[in-house]
């Protein structure tokens, strides 16, 4: 069963900006709305993989996707990025902060450089790019924005405190914001993936016993691709969801 087989008709054509859409689930995202006739940009450093992901779509939807090179560590260079999908898009009505890097670290190996960094790469761009779509949604008559956070912070997961951190901090932000922008229309909320099998897990976290481990503790027999996380952010985005805000939406197969 597809997770994308909902169709929803107001997404076509809506500006819809993506943040690391080069690749897993970001690049599931990125066809899910391509495919809905939405117009697509999406933000990421890996350039070969965009390319051939903007290659790979663009005879089969109504909008060819943007594909803009930028690193979300640095504010500036980001901010000009979302400057640049406006003017080719129009205004920024859906926004998904996917972004991040779960990468191990050590108790006693991290530092503040570290730290910092690995803030800036998980929680620190989520805000700054809500900060700069929001006056063009205002404008547009509203929006969704949706944020990517993980259960892994739920997890007692010894091995990632800085990203458990700030994928905790994304909760509260989405709260947060939900409550500042809702006047305005503009709706803030929260996905939660659990564990999804991307190409990037596989190639460096997940084996076959960590596979079987989680399956153990999933509702679902089975293991999640970035495909089912894409159902869930098109209903957020879209107005069947119109009256969804400050909600963290779990889709994890029934861990919690």
């Amino acid at each position: 069963m597809s997770a994308t087989a909902a169709s929803y008709p107001e997404l076509r054509g809506r500006g819809v900006l993506i943040s690391g859409g080069g690749s897993g689930i970001g690049a599931a995202l990125v066809e899910a709305f391509a495919r809905q006739g939405a117009r697509v940009a999406f933000v990421d450093i890996a350039e070969d993989e965009s390319m051939a992901l903007v290659d790979r779509l663009a005879a089969a939807v109504s909008h060819r996707p943007l594909f803009l090179k930028a690193d979300i560590r640095d504010i500036e260079a980001y901010r000009s990025a979302i400057a640049a999908a406006s003017a080719a898009i129009g205004p920024v009505r859906v926004l998904v902060n996917n972004a991040a890097r779960d990468s191990r670290h050590d108790l006693a190996e991290v530092t503040p450089d570290y730290w910092d960094e690995n803030q800036a790469v998980n929680l620190r761009h989520v805000f700054f790019a809500i900060q700069a779509v929001a006056p063009a949604m205002r404008q547009a008559g509203g929006g969704s924005i949706i944020n990517v956070s993980s259960i892994a912070f739920m997890l007692n997961m010894g091995e990632v405190p800085a990203y458990a951190a700030a994928k905790a901090g994304i909760i509260g932000l989405t709260k947060s914001l939900a409550g500042k922008l809702g006047p305005d229309n503009i709706r803030v909320n929260a996905i939660l993936p659990g564990m999804v099998l991307t190409d990037r897990q596989l190639r460096l976290w997940l084996d076959e016993e960590a596979i079987a481990a989680m399956l153990k503790e999933q509702c679902l027999k089975r293991s999640l691709t970035a495909g089912d996380i894409s159902g869930p952010c098109l209903f957020l985005a879209s107005d069947a969801s119109s009256a969804m805000t400050a909600q963290s939406m779990i889709i994890d197969g029934g861990v919690f």
